[in-house]
């Protein structure tokens, strides 16, 4: 099962209907990256896209993974869930009873298979290792410069492998790398990541630290650098199960670590544990904002290697959906059944929206058994790994699609006690959450939308829905109110998108009070407060922001007015002068004006259909500043 090489994935996308081939020559500064934006954005993801004319010799794919039949030929298989059907399976085979000696000899095949999914080393050079080059210089490769306010040239899928220099163990990540000079790049490895740790423990030790970086291979190669496995699993091992074949691995050129026999390109280099961080950004990242500008360790380049018909894979991240999307899609199906198996049986399905961008929005349904089993699953899920980034949780019952928004918006209107069943916690944050007071550390929210038992059930909440909201009555008594729109999922009014032009302190706190003080508003649950510029008629767009742009227990507000209560969010910028928050503000991720003429006036040479709109024209009310920070702190005396 396992692909010989990225070229027959590409083969294969080809074949498939899933590749777009540009011959035109297209610039890998700020094109490509608004290219691919529009593509990625259309029906189901989109093309696959091969930049053969970008001024290198290597052609450059990308959204390879960007729908999710691309995901299913990359893991080869026909649906995700097959793969976390396959661990159930195994797990069981392994940990079921065996009764005699011929039960126990039934092992013996699985355990083989087991086996044959353990990376292997090779003697001798690899296919990734033809081209030897020990003067390196990474202006060869077409490396993309994404976004306009971005700090320069960034490798976005790098495999980087480094191991403990303690035990010897591997690690795999996924950690973006700018480029400074023709062998210099940053190692953008967040404090929470194993490669942090790696070169904690370097520092101690007061070595170098010997890294490699893989680009391209077989796709369940790349796949696996971004699974969120456990401290001290071999990302390789995952790579070797997924693909039903082990990884090869031969020793690198020039340090002291192993890569995979079969990549694309390799670059190897070293840390240097002792010496001063180099500013790294900023970077238009995942969650539609640019990360800001921090110190980071530099990578020091000693070699490269690659195939002498290498193929440079690399990705763009912004404003979902984008193709990490649907990477993070296949983490959702393929944890699912490890979650379930080793900590949560009660679990039963989960979903990670494209618009809550990984970490700041997960719905989960269970098989509710007693009082308080949802705060259970909340507490379980907030200390198992990468769940502990997770900012907004919602749990419904196994009955409840997680799938399907009307059933979740649903079971919130019917089940939530807006009094009781919201659960704030304090905790370690994604190093992207631009909202958290403080870097990396802010409050969770959980929402309990499961039917309560006898225990549970309180009287907080009497009021019955409002099905006549009287939405030009609120605007004509509030005329600072820019727009209101109680279209989300057609609730019956129960949840209100409202927009406002926030220009004090404590102005939403006000307007929420006098606007439920008014009765305009009685039997609404749920009251989110945007800033005016945001079209709040576009449900997928206000769930992102609103994701984003809250800690939820500073920015949420229960407020009570005749025994009914409504919880009411401030999903605005926040700034010193409106919050008193102590953080740079980040500008969402758009292109600029001059490289959409560009792509423009290019697009119908590209022969890849018909001309789609920038997605950056959509958003641009919203960018309020030039530059990757939208509202600088500026402390006020």
């Amino acid at each position: 099962m396992a692909y010989k090489n990225l070229e027959e994935f590409i083969d294969i996308l080809e074949k498939e209907g899933e590749l777009l081939r540009i011959k035109t020559f297209v610039n890998p500064i700020l094109e490509i990256a608004e290219i691919t934006d529009r593509i990625s954005k259309t029906k189901d993801g989109g093309k696959a896209l091969l930049f053969e004319n970008n001024g290198t010799e290597f052609p450059l794919l990308i959204n390879a993974f960007g729908s999710e039949k691309r995901m299913n030929l990359a893991l080869k298989v026909t649906d995700l869930d097959d793969i976390g059907k396959e661990l159930e399976a195994m797990f069981k085979n392994l940990s079921s009873p065996k009764n005699n000696f011929f039960d126990k000899l039934k092992l013996i095949p699985e355990l083989g298979k087991m086996s044959s999914y353990m990376p292997k080393s090779v003697s001798g050079r690899g296919k990734s290792q033809e081209i030897i080059e020990t003067e390196p210089d990474l202006n060869k490769f077409p490396v993309l410069q994404c976004w306009p306010h971005d700090g320069g040239k960034f490798i976005t899928l790098p495999m980087v492998i480094t191991k403990d220099p303690k035990t010897g163990i591997r690690n795999v990540g996924m950690y973006r790398m700018q480029i400074f000079d023709k062998d210099l790049t940053g190692m953008h490895w967040h404090k929470h990541k194993v490669g942090a740790r790696h070169f904690n423990e370097y520092k101690e030790l007061g070595k170098k630290m010997p890294i490699a970086v893989a680009i391209g291979g077989d796709p369940a190669y790349t796949y696996a650098a971004t699974a969120p496995l456990p401290d001290n699993v071999d990302e390789f091992m995952l790579a070797g199960f997924l693909r039903k074949k082990s990884v090869k691995l031969v020793k690198a050129i020039t340090q002291d670590i192993e890569v995979p026999d079969d990549a694309d390109i390799i670059i190897e280099g070293y840390v240097d544990s002792q010496e001063d961080f180099i500013l790294e950004g900023p970077f238009g990242d995942h969650t539609g904002f640019y990360s800001l500008a921090d110190y980071y360790p530099k990578f020091h380049v000693t070699c490269i290697t690659h195939r002498k018909r290498a193929v440079y894979p690399t990705t763009i991240v912004g404003i979902p959906p984008q193709e990490d999307a649907y990477i993070g899609k296949a983490t959702e199906r393929i944890f699912l059944t490890p979650i379930k198996l080793t900590m949560l049986p009660e679990l039963k399905d989960m979903n990670l929206p494209f618009y809550g961008v990984a970490h700041n929005l997960t719905i989960v349904s269970i098989k509710k058994d007693f009082a308080g089993h949802a705060l259970k699953v909340m507490n379980s899920l907030w200390g198992a790994g990468q769940m502990m980034f997770n900012k907004n949780l919602i749990i419904v019952d196994e009955n409840v699609n997680v799938h399907d928004y009307k059933q979740v918006a649903n079971a919130f209107l019917n089940n939530v006690d807006v009094n009781r069943d919201l659960h704030f916690s304090l905790g370690p944050m994604d190093i992207l959450d631009h909202s958290a007071p403080k870097y990396s550390y802010g409050s969770k929210m959980c929402i309990d939308a499961t039917v309560k038992f006898e225990e549970e059930i309180y009287n907080s909440n009497k009021s019955e829905f409002n099905e006549n909201i009287d939405i030009s009555e609120i605007k004509r008594q509030f005329t600072d109110i820019q727009d209101i729109s109680a279209s989300f999922l057609n609730n019956k009014s129960a949840i209100l998108f409202i927009s406002v032009n926030k220009s004090a302190k404590n102005y939403i706190k006000t307007i929420s009070e006098n606007l439920i003080n008014s009765k305009l508003v009685e039997g609404v649950k749920f009251i989110a407060f945007f800033d005016k510029e945001v079209d709040i008629s576009d449900n997928a767009s206000a769930v992102w922001l609103l994701t984003n742009n809250i800690d939820p227990k500073r920015d949420c507000k229960i407020i009570e007015n005749n025994n009914s209560y409504t919880s009411v969010f401030d999903a605005c910028k926040k700034s010193f002068e409106t919050d008193n928050f102590e953080r740079d503000w980040p500008n969402i991720i758009i292109a600029d004006n001059q490289t959409i003429k560009l792509v423009d006036e290019k697009w119908e040479s590209l022969n890849i259909g018909e001309f789609i709109k920038s997605p950056s024209l959509y958003y641009k009310a919203l960018v309020s500043e030039k530059g990757a920070i939208a509202i600088k702190f500026t402390e006020i005396s």
